[in-house]
Formats: C-alpha cells, structure tokens, sequence
C-alpha cells in the first residue's frame, strides 16, 4: 500500500483560488503603483502561500503561473519594444518561477504538513528568487517584493535586511499568519518571538559614517547616442554652468567605440577628470562595453568593463575582472546600467572598499517611462543597502544622486536630453554589507535539497506496489 500522505483541513478548490490569484494581482500593483500601498506585497506573498493548498498539483502550478503574467507582464510591456514576440517568452520565463514556488510548496505542504511547509516557505522564496535573479543566464532582479520599497521613507530600514532579506523577512510574516491557527501554542509564541526579533536586526546594524573633508563635486548630463561634437559641447555648457566641478559623468555607450582625442585634449586644457562609457576593442567583431576615467592630464588613468552584458543584445563581452578606482577623493566603485542589479557584482566594489557607486547607465527613450522608472528603483535600494552615495547618471533619465541612507537627493528627469545633475558627494569612510547575501545562498541550497527530495520521493511512491 501506499504511506498516507497528510491532507490540508480543507483543500482548496478553484473558486477559492481564484480569489486567492485575484488579492495577490491586486496587492502586487498596488505596491508597485503606489509608494503608500507598498506594505500590499506583504498581501501578495500571503497569497502566493496560501495558493499551495490547491487541490491539485497542476491547479498550483498554473494559477501561480497565470498570477505571474498578469501581475508582472503591465510593468515589463517594454519588453515588447526591445524584443518584440519573444517578450512572450521572456514574460513566460518570469511568471515560472512563482509557478514553481506554488507547485513545490503544495508537494512540501501534502508530503509534510503546514508546521514544515511554514518554516519551508521562506527558504523556498529566497532560493528561487535569489536563483532566478543572479545566477542563471536569464537572471533579471526587477520586481522582486525587496524593490517595492525603494521610494518609501523607511528604505533605509528596509535595505539593512538586504534586498532578499526583505522578500524572506516578509514570507516569514506571511507564513506565519496564515499559519498560526494551526499551529500548536507553543509554536505560535515561540515564531511570534522570532520573527520580532528577526524584524529589529537594522536596528544593530553600524550607523552610517560619512568620511571627514573627502566631498567631490560631480556633474553628469543626459546625452543618448550623442555625435562627439555634441559632447565637447554640452561638456563645454556644463563647466560653465558648474565650474566648480571636480568630477563629470557621461552614460554608458557615449562613444560606440574608444574615447577620441578631442575628448582627452578637453580634460587636458581644462584640468579636468571625466568619467564616460565607450568601447574598448578586444578584435575586429568583439569588444568590452567599458567606462574610461580621463585624468586632468588628458590620460587614460582607469577603465572597467561591464560585468553582466543584457542578454539577446550586442552588449560586449562580459568583464573578466572587477577592481575599484583609488581617486584623489577615494575609493570609487563603477557599475554599468545593468551591473547594478546584481548584488553579486556591486558586492564585490563593497569588498574591496568603494566608498561611493557611480553606475553610467544607457535607458533609450523608446523604451519608455515605465522602463526608466522601474530601473530608477535600483540605485536607492543599493545606496541604503551598503550605506554609501551612489551617482547614476542615464542617457535619457532618470538620473539620481542618492544619499546613503537611501533618499533621491537630487535627479534628472525623462527623456532630458541635455539635462544635467550636479552633486555634493560626501564619501562614506567605508561601505556595509547587508544581512542577507549568506541567507540567499543559504536559501538556494535549501530549495534544491528540498525540491530534490519531493521529485525522488514523488518518483519513489509511484513505483511502490
């Protein structure tokens, strides 16, 4: 005979599901579209844990799936102006993952009941995510719960879990409360007692420490594709209007191919340093897509490749090494566009000291305002995460200068050709790593030994007489 398997006090059927699917749709653009309904994606993830006592093992799976397309696919329609039909796949891609979440969740719900499926979702969530953000090739971070809290006033609280931490953080609220008439009593006040603890540790974290007299005055401006004699002279309308400037940015792609003369003779004559995006050739058909610090004395002082080409896209090839640049006001970390949302690589400019985070972006006006604002969410949630100012300066907007607990202190807006952003940077004496880089990895391990055990063990009941 077949081991009994533990059944749900009452298994939910389609039509409760369906109210399920209908809250978590809801709750996930309301925390995206408003700054004050952030809180809602607390809503959304109770939804996606509670969608595991569906009937059916297909029943998890698509009604997570479907959950994904309509809730994520409104905020990446730009994908269709990037990639035309195959947006379909891509926001299919996606939308898997949350499938996945509701379809294993239900096997770890059914195989061991819902004490062990409460303590398993929160691992289960940040393993996927975590999985499908950083380390496959599809990997794409945009529209995980941690960003929904990137405009809020209590970002720097929330980036001290990390941007993982968060979505762990919150499954764990969410799983206990839908959990908790289930549980026996001493569970309740024994995961009452850990989850608040759990939920002070930014208090702990070492306060934000700004380094004494290392200020630098830093003016970027918005150029798309720009002709080179269009640079010297929005270079040339941005000393005059900012002569005070220690330091200018231009965007990733300034150049579609090495820095020219012209530029390096204007850092020359007017004792300048500039920081610009161009193309550093490797062969006649391969380059790295590269950002290049041109000193005062018109040299090539520093370069640094870009990590994470965009997928599908003639985007270079992928940087084989990271470093940071040791200025004259400190240590500075670049990332380009895309570079900056993978923790993976802005971790390791923390690792080795930056003090501040410059990331030359290229967002192409045709993609559109919801594209730029989505994107614009990163850099603020990165500033508060590590503690440390961060300089993001797009080709069409939007630019920021964000301070390090988070706050959007200044910015240049969409499409802005020509618009500049200028800045008083305070260098933190050192950066901070957030709290959840080994519970992600953590996390991961957890949900393929987890997964790996339900397929054996699935494959295993089948066989039995």
């Amino acid at each position: 005979m077949k081991p009994p398997r533990l059944q749900p006090n009452n298994p939910m059927g389609f039509l409760r599901g369906l109210f399920f699917a209908a809250l978590a749709v809801g709750a996930f653009h309301l925390a995206y579209f408003s700054t004050a309904c952030s809180w809602c994606i607390l809503v959304f993830l109770y939804c996606a844990f509670r969608l595991a006592e569906l009937n059916t093992s297909r029943k998890a799976f698509w009604f997570g799936m479907s959950i994904g397309l309509i809730a994520y696919s409104p905020h990446l329609a730009f994908f269709w102006t990037i990639f035309d039909n195959a947006a379909i796949a891509l926001w299919c891609i996606m939308s898997f993952w949350l499938g996945l979440f509701v379809l294993v969740g239900r096997a770890c719900l059914f195989r061991f009941g819902p004490t062990a499926w409460a303590l398993a979702a929160p691992f289960l969530w940040t393993g996927l995510e975590y999985f499908r953000s950083e380390l496959y090739y599809l990997r794409f971070s945009w529209l995980i719960p941690g960003y929904a809290f990137s405009n809020t006033s209590l970002l720097s609280y929330w980036a001290g879990f990390g941007t993982y931490g968060i979505g762990f953080l919150l499954m764990a609220w969410a799983a206990y409360v839908a959990s908790i008439f289930r549980l026996p009593n001493i569970a309740k006040v024994l995961g009452g007692i850990a989850l608040l603890t759990l939920s002070t540790l930014p208090m702990w974290l070492p306060a934000h420490t700004i380094a004494e007299a290392k200020r630098i005055n830093v003016t970027g401006v918005q150029l798309e594709f720009p002709p080179e004699g269009q640079v010297k002279a929005a270079l040339d309308a941005a000393l005059k209007k900012h002569p005070q400037t220690d330091l200018f940015v231009l965007s990733e792609y300034t150049f579609m191919g090495p820095v020219p003369e012209q530029i390096h003779k204007w850092c020359k004559t007017h004792s300048k340093w500039l920081v610009v995006g161009g193309e550093a050739p490797i062969s006649p058909i391969q380059y790295y897509n590269s950002v290049f610090v041109i000193g005062p004395d018109g040299s090539n002082v520093f370069q640094q490749a870009k990590c994470v080409p965009v997928q599908f896209m003639k985007d270079g090839m992928p940087a084989t090494k990271q470093s940071v640049w040791d200025s004259p006001w400190g240590k500075l970390g670049f990332g380009i566009c895309y570079d900056a949302s993978y923790t993976r690589v802005t971790d390791e400019l923390i690792r080795q000291g930056a003090q501040a985070l410059i990331f030359p972006t290229m967002d192409t006006e045709d993609w559109g305002a919801a594209e730029h604002e989505l994107h614009g969410r990163i850099a603020p949630m990165r500033a508060a995460e590590y503690a440390v100012p961060v300089f993001r300066l797009c080709s069409s907007g939007i630019s920021e200068f964000v301070g390090l607990d988070g706050h959007v202190i200044s910015s240049a807006p969409f499409p802005g050709q020509g618009d500049m952003l200028t800045a008083e940077m305070k260098l933190a004496s050192h950066g901070r790593m957030p709290l959840d880089r080994p519970l992600a990895e953590l996390s991961v391990i957890v949900t393929a030994a987890l997964t790996l055990f339900l397929i054996v063990d699935a494959i295993l009941l089948r066989r039995r007489p």
